[in-house]
């Protein structure tokens, strides 16, 4: 899909507010209502907006421990990569989780309510023999940046040919 200087200005706009109203999105843009809306809807029917989300500042609602796990795994067969990223995907505790190149082969964001909840979470998941031979974990003693948004402007280039 082909997008231009609009769909950009859309896709920025509800980046930082998925409640934005169709008149404040048409008038951010440059648009009338109807084909500002019109646009909006062919970038959600082209997978480019997934769905819309709340910011939960769940600080403000519990205490979480916050962990960063590296995962080595025993081998890099399909069947056992498939098998870890299910056991993965199904993890309600794993927020975030990367497959990445070099001496580690994941890394997972997770959110516990504390160590033990933490210890019977990795122990599970061991357990499974998912293929995971080495688990590393770093304690999250502050959080320096949080995601907000993807810097789309700057990433896009009209030279770029993504159609």
């Amino acid at each position: 899909m082909k997008l231009d200087k609009i769909d950009i200005k859309i896709l920025q706009a509800i980046q930082k507010n998925g409640r934005i109203t169709k008149a404040k999105l048409s008038e951010l843009v440059g648009l009338s209502v109807s084909p500002c809306f019109e646009r909006l809807r062919r970038l959600e029917k082209a997978g480019i907006v997934r769905r819309y989300l709340a910011d939960i500042d769940i600080d403000r609602l519990f205490k979480t421990l916050v962990m960063i796990v590296e995962v080595t795994m025993k081998d890099h067969t399909t069947a056992s990569v498939l098998q870890f990223e299910n056991a993965i995907a199904r993890c309600r505790e794993a927020v975030e989780c990367y497959g990445v190149n070099g001496h580690i082969d994941y890394v997972i964001k997770f959110v516990f309510r504390d160590i033990s909840h933490y210890q019977l979470v990795i122990n599970n998941l061991i357990e499974m023999n998912v293929g995971i031979d080495k688990v590393y974990t770093y304690i999250v003693t502050k959080n320096v940046k949080r995601f907000s948004e993807y810097p789309i402007d700057d990433l896009y280039s009209s030279g770029d040919d993504r159609s």
